[in-house]
Parts: structure tokens; sequence; C-alpha cells
């Protein structure tokens, strides 16, 4: 079946439905606008239709009625940087890259609210590409489909081939600014909606660690130049302050983690600002490497379980890796990098920068898809933003970040992407676990829930 049929299929089924009017719901509109009490919300034909205080919405006949009261809606929460097809269980190899494997994980992000997910890199077309247009037309359940096809990274470097095993159509790693160039001209005759480039050595701050090379700025700053000139943004991975300065400076568009070597300083800000540049923090990056060592407790919790397929189960519940992990020098340095993670995001939220949404979740088995957006709003209030606002960067600033005007907001007109959840995330973001109902583009998805 071809994909305009299957997406007609998709859309009809959207179209016949009857309308639903959402009832007494408070409402978090992802706009940053203060929580609206007792609001409904009417959904027609896949879209918002619209939105207003509970009795003064007009509803067509044959409308019907689901009561929220004691429950918020808010808009599906977007990922800015995530990955999918590379880890299966608790395995990071190529052969994970399968059209099951992708659509199970986007399966997973849907479960959790994670209706958009941007996979920023390390794909393999043509399925990738494949798979972007199905979720776009909405022929597979589960999250929607944006991101990098391949990426760029340095030689013998950063992502690095022994820790990723990735198929030789995974990434390119250019040594000539030509090649860099033929790159992304490739990337973008495939319909890639960023180009990536990897800078950075994956010391991770760990004292002695040897590294890996970095990008030569040459080929950087070519991979730039060649994205700008056909009309792609470019998103950098980045560790060191140094770097990301540099990159910012030569044009990159999107800092897409967290500078975590030391605080940002006022050049830096000032450079962020003049360019316009976006900045993802990935807080939980780090945290992932090791919170699941300390709380083994978790294991019974349904907002994790929901998450853990039975060998990742097995190794959180197992002492000795707990007791492995724990020890390591990485867990040192993780909680190191994620205190000025956390410092550097409210320092750049406070000084205006524009902030996006993203985990890294889905490149490693412990940064679980779903579950690591979740940590991802709770670590972002501990850093010191209010529920409020992490909740309107994780909805209508992470779609400003990918320039979609479809959604990340509720509104008239805006996709139906909305994520229900029992209590007030606006002054507990733990809330946000209480998951009761998800409606994809106007369609309440199919359980199991999270967590009620």
């Amino acid at each position: 079946m071809s994909l305009a049929v299957c997406g007609g299929l998709y859309s009809g089924a959207a179209m016949a439905a009857a309308p639903v009017l959402l009832d007494h719901a408070t409402l978090i509109d992802g706009t940053g606008a203060a929580a609206q009490s007792d609001s409904a919300i009417l959904i027609q034909d896949g879209r918002i239709a619209a939105v207003g205080h509970s009795g003064a919405v007009v509803v067509p006949g044959g409308t019907k009625t689901v009561d929220l009261s004691g429950m918020t809606v808010l808009p599906g929460l977007i990922s800015d940087h995530s990955h999918t097809g590379l880890v299966k269980g608790t395995k990071v190899d190529a052969s994970n890259y399968t059209r099951a494997n992708i659509l199970a994980a986007l399966k997973q992000y849907e479960r959790y609210g994670v209706l958009t997910v941007t996979s920023l890199g390390l794909n393999n077309s043509p399925l990738f590409d494949q798979l972007r247009q199905e979720q776009h037309a909405g022929s597979n359940p589960g999250a929607d489909l944006f991101g990098v096809d391949q990426g760029i990274g340095a030689p013998d470097g950063v992502p690095p081939q022994g820790m990723f095993h990735l198929g030789p159509d995974q990434i390119y790693r250019p040594t000539t600014e030509a090649e860099a160039r033929a790159a992304v001209d490739c990337m973008v005759d495939e319909g890639t909606d960023l180009v990536k480039v990897w800078v950075d050595t994956f010391r991770n701050g760990v004292p002695g660690a040897k590294g890996f090379p970095k990008m030569d700025p040459a080929i950087y700053r070519a991979v730039i130049a060649e994205a700008h000139a056909r009309g792609k943004r470019v998103a950098a991975h980045i560790h060191d302050l140094s770097d990301a300065k540099a990159l910012v400076e030569a044009g990159a568009d999107i800092i897409a983690h967290g500078v975590r070597d030391q605080p940002v300083d006022t050049d830096f800000i000032m450079l962020m600002e003049q360019k316009g540049a976006w900045y993802i923090a990935t807080l939980d990056l780090d945290e992932a490497n090791y919170i699941f060592a300390l709380h083994p407790e978790w294991l019974d919790d349904p907002v994790l379980s929901t998450g853990l397929s039975p060998e990742l189960r097995a190794q959180f519940a197992d002492p000795a890796w707990r007791a492995k992990v724990l020890a390591a020098p990485l867990t040192a340095a993780s909680k190191a990098a994620l205190a000025i993670n956390e410092h550097n995001l409210l320092t750049l939220y406070r000084a205006g920068i524009r902030i996006g949404f993203g985990t890294d979740s889905g490149a490693s088995p412990t940064r679980i898809p779903g579950f690591a957006e979740h940590r991802e709003l709770k670590l972002m209030v501990e850093a010191g933003l209010t529920p409020m606002q992490a909740l309107a960067v994780a909805t209508g600033n992470a779609a400003a970040l990918m320039h979609l005007s479809d959604r990340g907001v509720i509104l008239p007109g805006r996709l139906a992407d909305l994520f229900v959840v029992s209590g007030d995330p606006a002054t507990d973001i733990t809330a946000v676990d209480r998951i009761e109902q998800v409606w994809h583009r106007g369609v309440k998805t199919d359980g199991p829930l999270v967590a009620r």
C-alpha cells in the first residue's frame, strides 16, 4: 500500500470520527501563560477546533463529551534531541536499526505523552526517510518523526565506532572540506530536516581519560556553510564551552547538548543572543549514567517499568552492575557535569537565550525513550525553572526550535496532540507522571498508560 493511500486512510478515519469535547479540565496551553481552570477543548478532524471556558464553547451535534474534572490537559511533549534505532535491550548496535525496533520506540514515546521526536543523527537511509514520511502521514502508531539523516563526525572520532557499532551508512566522517560539503549535499538531497556535527572528545570530564580526535574546525565550517547554502540549519554536539563558542561563531544554529565543563560566561551569552542560536541542555544525559544504580526501588514504579525491556530490568536489578556503576570514574564526572549543566541552563534561560527540549534518549540503553523526557522536566525544575517554564520549553519552545507551527501549543487550528494527567503539574512537576490519556491527532491512543 502506498504512503499516500495509508495517509489517506488515517486522515479519513480521523475526519470520520465524531467531534470530542474535553470538558472541565485545567488547561496548560504551552505558551507559558498561566493555567486556566474549568476549560473546554473541542477536537474535530484531528485538530483543535475551539478552546474556551467550560460552557462557552459551541459544539456541533453528535459531539462526544469527556469529563476531565481534576485533570490537566497539556500539549504533547516534543523532543528536539533523541535517537531511534540504536538500542535494543542493553545493546547498541547497527543491527538494531530495523523498522520494528524504531516503531516500537516511537510507540513507547507516545505512551509517555511525547508525541513528536527529532532523531538527531546516526540514522540509516532510506529506512529513516521512509519512516519519517509514514509518521508524518499518521500511517503507524507512535510519535511523529523528524531528524538528521546520518550526521557528520571526525575520522576515528566521535561518535566512537567501538561504543556505537555503527554501520557505514549511519555517519559520514569526511577528511576534506570537499568531502564535508558532499556529505551535506547527500543528506539534504535525502530530505534531512537538519544537519548534525559531533565536536567533542568524549572524555566526559573523567580525569586522565584519553578521549578521541576532535573534528577539524575547517571541516565543521565547511559543513555549516554548505548546510546554510542548501537552506538547512546545523545542530552541534558539544561538551565544552570553548567548542560551543567556536561553533556558534562559525554559524551553528543549535547547541545540541549543554555546556558541562565550566560555567558559561558573558561572551557566550552575547554570542548566542547575537546569532539567535538555540540551546538544548539534555540534563538527563549525564544523570542517566548513574541514576538507576542509585535507585533500584524505581523498578517498582510503573512510570519506569513501563519503559523497560526485560534485559534492562535485569541489569538494573543486578547488585553487581549497580556497584560497578557507582564505583566508576564516569559516575563522579557525570554528577559534576549535571550540576554545571543545570547552572548553565538557568543562567541562559534567565538571559533570554532560546531554549529547546531534549534528552539524547535512545542513544544508550539507560536513556529510556519517554521516561528520559519526564526526568528532564524534573531536572529542569531542580535547576531553578518553574514547572510552567519547563513545560513551555518542552512544548511551545520545542516546536518553535523545529519550526513546527502546527503543534506545541493548544490553540484553534493546531494538531490535537494532547497529554492528560491527574493533578496540577503547574505546581508539582511530578504530576506529568500521572498520565490518564494521550490524544494524538485527535485520536485517543490505546494503552497501556504509564500510570493511573
